[in-house]
């Protein structure tokens, strides 16, 4: 029998600790998943935290959000279907998939429209519920569960994060025009994964700006027609110069007064700024420019459940490219989150229970 246990988070901001599970029967839609590759997001460094750094309105806590501790978190999830609910149709026993962890509450507008990631009221995997850093999951519909049978299952599991945030938040940015440029800010998993999909997406002229030239030369690998290393003090004009004046799209993937204040500040008239970063802070900027240079400001909250079964089509067909990965037993997850919360992570750390 399979052993089930998880490595949670226990206290916030502490080491995660493991725990051993008690096994639950999938019953009506719900699946049970064992988990073969589980990502390690960026975002988990602040969900670990317990809490959002608003800037002047103080913290949001993961309390606030509706998590209690102990909770097992991770939402960039793959593995395999070993047990299924009665009324389950459409997966099987054996079956390889991903799971789509930005479950809404099932019940407004937005959850109706398959606009999951609008919902106020999120019941997500990996906060409100039991996510990925564990040997199991059990997922409450199968509708949130899609087959990626034949593809790795560590290549494919960062879609449900890094690759659906930044799909989103593209198709929010909307095209661009021949001789116009999209920066992508900071080049992590997220960013990586936006120039890939950016590219797939027809997007011609894609500048990575980041403080690391590792990761920067990663951007070149994954189709980045320019970077920039934005620690030069004269990053904003050597942004403008190296776009010909000519930035009318910004995908902010770090989200930082810092890196808000470079977009602003580049964007040419009726320039589009869009962020899905959660570093934290205050955003600045003259009230005055928004009506002077036209430009939009606008935010987006990870993905939805067609953007996912699109994406997952779109990497079978071989349009997208792999970001670099890095296998780590689930074991060293503590050491992984050292790694990548000081820095040392090019691409993502897949951990395998």
């Amino acid at each position: 029998m399979d052993d089930f246990f998880s490595y949670d988070v226990v206290n916030w901001g502490k080491p995660f600790e493991r725990n051993q599970q008690v096994k639950k029967d999938p019953v009506g839609n719900e699946v049970l998943i064992k988990i073969t590759a589980s990502g390690l997001c960026h975002s988990d460094i602040h969900i670990r935290k317990g809490f959002f750094d608003l800037g002047e309105k103080g913290i949001h806590t993961l309390e606030q959000r509706g998590a209690k501790l102990p909770v097992t978190i991770g939402h960039e999830i793959a593995g395999e279907v070993i047990e299924i609910g009665s009324t389950v149709k459409n997966l099987s026993i054996g079956q390889s998939v991903i799971v789509f962890p930005w479950i809404g509450c099932g019940g407004c507008l937005a959850c109706d429209e398959d606009r999951e990631s609008d919902c106020t009221n999120m019941n997500i995997i990996g906060i409100n519920q039991n996510g990925g850093f564990a040997s199991h999951v059990l997922v409450q519909d199968e509708k949130f569960v899609f087959d990626i049978t034949g593809l790795d299952p560590a290549k494919v599991a960062p879609y449900a994060c890094s690759g659906l945030t930044v799909y989103n938040a593209l198709t929010k940015l909307g095209e661009l025009r021949d001789g116009e440029w999209l920066a992508v800010l900071g080049t992590g998993g997220l960013g990586l994964n936006a120039i890939s999909i950016a590219k797939a997406l027809g997007y011609k002229n894609i500048i990575a700006i980041d403080i690391d030239d590792t990761k920067l030369a990663a951007a070149v690998e994954m189709g980045a027609d320019q970077t920039l290393n934005s620690k030069s003090k004269t990053a904003s004009n050597d942004l403008i110069a190296l776009c010909e004046g000519r930035l009318f799209g910004v995908i902010d993937t770090f989200g930082s007064q810092e890196t808000a204040n470079l977009a602003v500040s580049t964007l040419t008239k009726t320039g589009r700024y869009v962020t899905v970063g959660l570093y934290g802070g205050d955003f600045i900027m003259p009230q005055v420019w928004l009506p002077q240079k036209a430009m939009t400001v606008r935010g987006s909250h990870v993905g939805n459940s067609p953007q996912l079964k699109i994406l997952i089509e779109m990497y079978r067909d071989g349009k997208l490219k792999d970001i670099p990965i890095e296998k780590r037993p689930l074991s060293e997850i503590n050491n992984a989150m050292n790694d990548l919360e000081n820095g040392r992570v090019t691409g993502r750390i897949i951990l395998c229970p």
